[in-house]
């Protein structure tokens, strides 16, 4: 289901069909080629007559492309260019692929800059160290869950604490199931943003892998997140506490400083 809006004052001025049509369009993730009426019916949350007359409609647009044997629809380009315009003109990630690029090289590790999308983290851009010793799928365009990962736990702490409830209460209503489990350790990152200024996921994702994540606040700008992965030889408790974190936060602050200088 999509994520609902916030207060009533959002809820008037929500345009129906067009908030239903941007649910179609952002229910394709990287590994989507086609999707089927289906399929799109049960991202969304949307009745399938719904799906079928929106689609039609993002097909006579240019957005969609349509398979009429398959009744299935894939991305067009015109709408994979909103996503490139979104990202490629940006001066803040501009600097920080700079950035992250010099911090991966320096560490042998991989970095990734991402931001919230509904209820996940989507990649925005991502590099690693041809030294780097850990195999990772985390290219652009993949999404995580904001409460999940630690990419997410890093930007629930960076929020005001209405915005922070009002994404976790839609959590809870999603994985009724998993929430206990989902808020202890959320909970646990969160305070640990606040005490030290970044997060860690060390071996919990992946026996393998260790996680460091710190929020990039940018004014103007939507909240983003610097994550550091490497192996678990790399991402010792000691060194991320002594290291990697602490030249984590010193890139945040650097790229901070540039972009309002």
């Amino acid at each position: 289901m999509p994520e609902k809006v916030a207060g009533a004052d959002a809820s008037r001025m929500l345009v129906a069909p067009f908030a239903r049509a941007l649910s179609i369009l952002a229910s394709y993730t990287p590994g989507d080629r086609w999707l089927g009426n289906r399929d799109l019916s049960v991202r969304t949350g949307l009745p399938a007559s719904t799906v079928t007359r929106i689609a039609q409609t993002l097909v006579s647009l240019g957005y969609l492309f349509h398979e009429p044997e398959g009744r299935r629809y894939r991305l067009a380009p015109s709408a994979l260019a909103l996503g490139y315009g979104a990202t490629a003109n940006s001066d803040v990630q501009r600097l920080a692929g700079v950035c992250m690029r010099s911090f991966a090289e320096r560490h042998k590790v991989h970095m990734n800059l991402s931001s919230r999308d509904r209820l996940d983290m989507i990649v925005l851009e991502t590099c690693h160290s041809a030294e780097s010793s850990l195999a990772l799928n985390l290219h652009v365009g993949v999404r995580v869950g904001i409460a999940s990962s630690p990419m997410g736990w890093a930007l629930l702490a960076a929020l005001p604490e209405l915005e922070r409830y009002y994404l976790l209460e839609n959590v809870e209503r999603r994985t009724p199931r998993e929430w206990p489990r989902v808020r202890r350790r959320t909970s646990e990152a969160i305070a640990q943003v606040l005490n030290t200024g970044f997060c860690t996921s060390l071996g919990e994702w992946d026996r393998d892998m260790g996680v460091v994540a710190a929020p990039l606040m940018i004014e103007d700008h939507a909240p983003l997140v610097l994550a550091c992965v490497g192996s678990s030889q790399q991402m010792t408790r000691a060194r991320v506490e002594r290291e990697i974190g602490p030249q984590l936060l010193a890139m945040v602050s650097s790229i901070q400083q540039k972009v309002a200088g």
